[in-house]
């Protein structure tokens, strides 16, 4: 592997680290619940995306930034302006969806086979 590839590794792990620790962070000391957090993240992302400052950390980072749940907002924002630009209102609201279907269909079928493959319990 060249060095190149190797920095490339390096900034994705940092930033997707970054951006995982700071959840993290919201979620111990902050009374903030884990779900809240997710709502957070993505609108956070998707402000973001439209301010064009995520795309920026993307092209940084590569799938350190593009992954985590702040990459998902920019995704739907993204999606959401080419489409509103193409379809005008409609597309407000479909290209959003069209654009993060891949990962949606993802979390889906992998959430199912865990389910499936493990025993999952609620905590009481």
């Amino acid at each position: 592997m060249t060095g190149d590839m190797w920095l490339m590794f390096l900034k994705a792990f940092f930033v997707g680290g970054a951006i995982c620790a700071l959840a993290q962070i919201l979620l111990e000391k902050t009374k903030l619940t884990a779900p809240k957090i997710l709502v957070l993240m993505v609108t956070l992302g998707a402000g973001l995306g439209i301010l064009g400052i995520y795309p920026k950390l993307i092209e940084f980072a590569g799938a350190g930034a593009s992954v985590p749940l702040l990459g998902f907002g920019a995704s739907l924002a993204k999606g959401a302006q080419e489409a509103a630009l193409e379809q005008g209102w409609l597309g407000v609201f479909l290209g959003g969806i069209k654009s993060t279907a891949g990962g949606i269909t993802a979390a889906v079928v992998f959430g199912y086979l865990a389910a499936i493959l493990f025993n999952p319990k609620t905590k009481p």
